[in-house]
């Protein structure tokens, strides 16, 4: 049998357990490796002949067939991975952030090279999702996703819901446990959950979405307050990374915090665990659930596309062609501000006679109609807090409200995802 030959860049967490996983299959071999630190002590021990500083040692080895990417950022990584795919080399990655912001550049390069690119392992973690949408999915057109993408944010707002805590109180608890990192902007300001609906969408809508018109609002301001009035009224909090597209080509692609109903099967997608809700025709709507970071669940997602080049790889000129990039027109982004969508407002009011009949007023001269308005007790300054849940209306003219409530401050203001 001959082997599949694979250099691999970057031996962390996720690294550590494709080589480690790679050693049970007798098809593939791993023919270099390179890493930052030679001398670093590490979860896994790779013979010191394959290991190297340099990634050019990989990518420009004529006798590997796959380079593995696993190192994240968009460069040196993208230097990298174009060197490959100029060497005639296929490339398996787990970097969301390079696919968001040069994916065009790197499909359109590697079908110039006739090399495939496979990227299972930068959606979902170990959740298949790529595959199935370009396979056993292809017939359907799909039209939305919503899906929790971000198992540290995840994890926060549960342990939020679960402890009563503040964000400040359980942030710190998850860098401690290791489920955020010491620098945590890249998951708690939503950057990470839009690289990954920026790359989703793009293959579930066959257009391409551009990172830079993706929303993104993160969950910092999420108060345990207003977890706490959420589940009073029927809904968890969420973050949200969601996309839509209608007839028109009108792709609505963002990340942000979401109050969602109860009996949404996202609602109880708890701690570190993915979901992603696909809805389609004639499918309908499907969930996939499932870990979506960690060694081994991505390992798992990674070792999949290995195998798939493995499987076809020599016997065709035309490797996976159903898992190539077949886009090539850009969806119409819309912005946030013209969007339409339920609201739940958390409003600080002085305790006095007329002030929910203004809020209600201003809302109506915004052609904006209330689901539910409630005040709960009175502050020993007097104060009161107001909750309001309105109709959908549009995003321009909650902003507008929001201005206009003088002698009110708005502590919230969070979308929520309509029922059924």
């Amino acid at each position: 049998m001959e082997k599949l030959r694979i250099g691999l860049i970057g031996l962390g967490t996720v690294g550590s357990g494709v080589y480690k996983s790679l050693q049970n299959f007798e098809n593939v071999e791993i023919i270099k490796v390179a890493v930052r630190n030679l001398t670093k002590t590490r979860s896994v021990e790779v013979p010191t002949e394959k290991l190297t500083d340099n990634p050019y040692d990989v990518v420009n080895d004529s006798s590997i067939d796959v380079v593995v990417e696993l190192m994240g950022g968009v460069e040196p990584a993208w230097d990298y991975i174009k060197t490959a795919l100029e060497n005639g080399k296929h490339i398996v990655t787990a970097n969301k952030e390079l696919l968001a912001k040069k994916g065009e550049e790197l499909f359109n390069l590697s079908e110039k090279h006739n090399r495939v690119v496979l990227y299972e392992a930068a959606i979902a973690g170990g959740i298949p999702i790529i595959m199935p949408i370009k396979t056993i999915l292809a017939g359907n057109k799909i039209h939305k996703i919503q899906a929790i993408l971000n198992g540290t944010t995840n994890y926060i707002l549960t342990k939020m819901d679960a402890d009563g805590a503040s964000y400040e109180d359980v942030l710190k608890e998850a860098q401690t446990l290791g489920y955020a990192e010491t620098d945590p902007t890249g998951d708690v300001e939503g950057f990470d959950a839009a690289y990954k609906i920026t790359t989703l969408a793009t293959i579930a809508f066959n257009a391409r979405a551009k990172f830079e018109n993706v929303y993104r609002e993160g969950i910092t301001k999420i108060r345990k307050e207003d977890i706490q009035r959420a589940n009073e009224l029927g809904y968890k909090i969420k973050l949200i990374a969601s996309a839509t597209m209608d007839e028109n080509n009108n792709a609505d692609v963002r990340v942000h915090p979401m109050l969602v109903p109860k009996d949404n099967m996202l609602a109880h997608i708890d701690y570190v665990t993915n979901a992603v809700l696909i809805t389609g025709h004639p499918i309908g709507s499907i969930v996939l659930s499932g870990p979506g970071a960690g060694e081994f669940p991505t390992a798992s997602s990674v070792i999949g596309d290995i195998l798939a080049i493995a499987r076809e790889y020599k016997t065709t000129d035309y490797l996976l062609p159903m898992m190539r990039c077949h886009h090539h027109s850009v969806a119409n982004p819309v912005k946030i501000e013209d969007t339409y969508n339920k609201y739940y407002l958390s409003i600080t009011a002085p305790n006095a006679i007329g002030v929910i009949a203004k809020i209600g007023t201003i809302c109506a001269n915004k052609d904006i109609s209330l689901s539910s308005i409630l005040q709960k007790g009175v502050e020993s300054d007097n104060t009161a807090e107001i909750t309001v849940i309105t109709e959908k209306c549009l995003e321009r003219k909650i902003r507008e409200v929001v201005s206009e409530l003088e002698g009110c401050e708005v502590k919230s203001l969070i979308r929520v995802m309509e029922e059924g």
